[in-house]
């Protein structure tokens, strides 16, 4: 059995080829199991979320992901998720790999919204807003440069301090990055917006938007967090990472879908219609595009295979 630390998976996943790797599960031969979710009470402060995520291939390998998403963690300087990836072969079970959980899922949570923006924002996009600046702030920055021609990035969150940081950060990679002051003047900056927070009330607004924009919303995984308010679902064409996951659990449709603001035939398709091409877009100019991600066990095990093919890990039979 191989271990993977986060080093490693740094190494390893190139955010544009795990799109690409992603985009490959969602077109077939994946099975994936409705996860389980379940709520862990934590005293004196936000509750905990423990999720066990399987998944399969027709491939030869079967993983598992344990995580706990802990939204106290911040207050500790600890990130919020946590847990580890279990990679086996199908034939046999014998595990054959554990990898970092945290990078595994940073990584592939960002290469999704960046398989999602190859087919949903403008090719020309070149300005991009990341809202929040948490553990995957960087990495979303990073994934989405990789397929789109961002030039110029703002950094938005409510520690201005912590803005500076992420900005500064990606500035030192190469990226010409810089904090925002005002979340509205930035929104209405940007071609992509991008949100990965753990908000439970609307922050980018729909009365923000213009035409043509993008707006990836990535952080609110549960029916009780929202990163966008009914106005943005009004104005924009919805699609999400899976239907069964995003429209029953993350708070940015299932809410409106709750109350009827919107409709279930409102959201227009998910990861798997988009690659296999059963919905294929056409995008006017002055289109605005939103993609809600929730998380799938298909994009960690994507992740996790294109680790074993990468380094030679196979099992028997696999």
């Amino acid at each position: 059995m191989k271990v993977f630390d986060a080093a490693d998976l740094q190494g390893i996943l190139d955010y544009a080829d795990l799109a690409d790797a992603i985009d490959a599960a969602f077109k077939g031969g994946v099975t994936v199991p409705v996860r389980a979710h379940h709520t862990v009470p934590v005293e004196d402060g936000r509750d905990s979320t423990l999720l066990i995520m399987p998944a399969w291939s027709d491939t030869g390998y079967l993983g598992i992901k344990t995580v706990m998403v802990a939204p106290e963690n911040a207050s500790r300087g600890l990130p919020a998720v946590q847990g580890i990836y279990q990679l086996f072969d199908r034939a046999t079970g014998i595990m054959i790999a554990l990898m970092d959980g945290p990078e595994l899922t940073a990584r592939r949570t960002a290469a999704a919204s960046a398989m999602a923006s190859r087919y949903l924002s403008r090719p020309d996009s070149a300005k991009l807003l990341m809202v929040g600046t948490g553990v995957l702030s960087k990495h979303m920055v990073r994934a989405h440069a990789a397929v789109r021609p961002i030039t110029e990035v703002m950094i938005w969150g409510r520690r201005p301090a912590e803005a500076a940081r992420v900005a500064a950060e990606l500035k030192a990679e190469g990226l010409d990055a810089r904090p925002a002051d005002e979340l509205e003047v930035a929104v209405r900056w940007a071609d992509i917006v991008s949100a990965a927070t753990l908000s439970k009330a609307p922050l980018v607004q729909g009365a923000w938007l213009k035409p043509g924009q993008h707006l990836d919303l990535v952080g609110g995984f549960t029916p009780e967090m929202r990163e966008t308010d009914d106005a943005a679902l009004s104005r924009g064409r919805i699609f999400c990472d899976t239907r069964a996951g995003a429209m029953k659990e993350a708070g940015d449709l299932c809410d409106p879908l709750a109350r009827g603001v919107i409709k279930p035939e409102d959201v227009l398709a998910d990861l798997f219609e988009l690659a296999g091409g059963a919905y294929r877009v056409e995008r006017a100019a002055g289109d605005i595009t939103i993609f809600k991600s929730a998380g799938t066990a298909i994009e960690d095990l994507a992740a996790a295979m294109l680790v074993a093919d990468k380094t030679g890990t196979k099992g028997q039979g696999a």
